[in-house]
């Protein structure tokens, strides 16, 4: 549990530590503003690391362990889309789509879980 908050604040702290320096660097006329706003694709890798570790945690049932899984997958493919068009495509763009990759990954995460417990539902009786 310790290595857990250890890594989120780790994360946290880099997130804000490469914030702050792009908006130094803007200060003083290194980078400009779409440049600076593009930090924002770190959250993107942060989405899909944490999806990454959806799977791989202890599930009490075969139920959850397949939610695992599938938000595992859904959170790591919108954090990757999400990242990738925040680093790449023109910002109205990057704010459309990146946004609506990862609404798509937890809508289709909280359809799925909806959808399990149901068929948990229809098998206890």
């Amino acid at each position: 549990m310790k290595t857990e908050l250890l890594v989120a604040l780790a994360w946290g702290v880099g997130i804000l530590l490469v914030s702050l320096a792009a908006a130094f660097l803007r200060q003083q006329g290194y980078i400009d503003h779409d440049t600076t706003l593009r930090v924002v694709a770190m959250n993107g890798l942060m989405i899909a690391y944490y999806g990454n570790l959806a799977p791989k945690g202890v599930a009490p049932s075969a139920y959850a362990r397949q939610l695992a899984r599938f938000s595992g997958w859904a959170l790591v493919l919108s954090g990757l889309v999400y990242a990738g068009f925040w680093a790449f495509a023109p910002i109205p763009l990057a704010m459309t789509v990146g946004t609506g990759a990862v609404a798509v990954g937890i809508i289709a995460t909280m359809g799925y879980c909806l959808w399990l417990w149901n068929q948990a539902r229809g098998s206890a009786s």
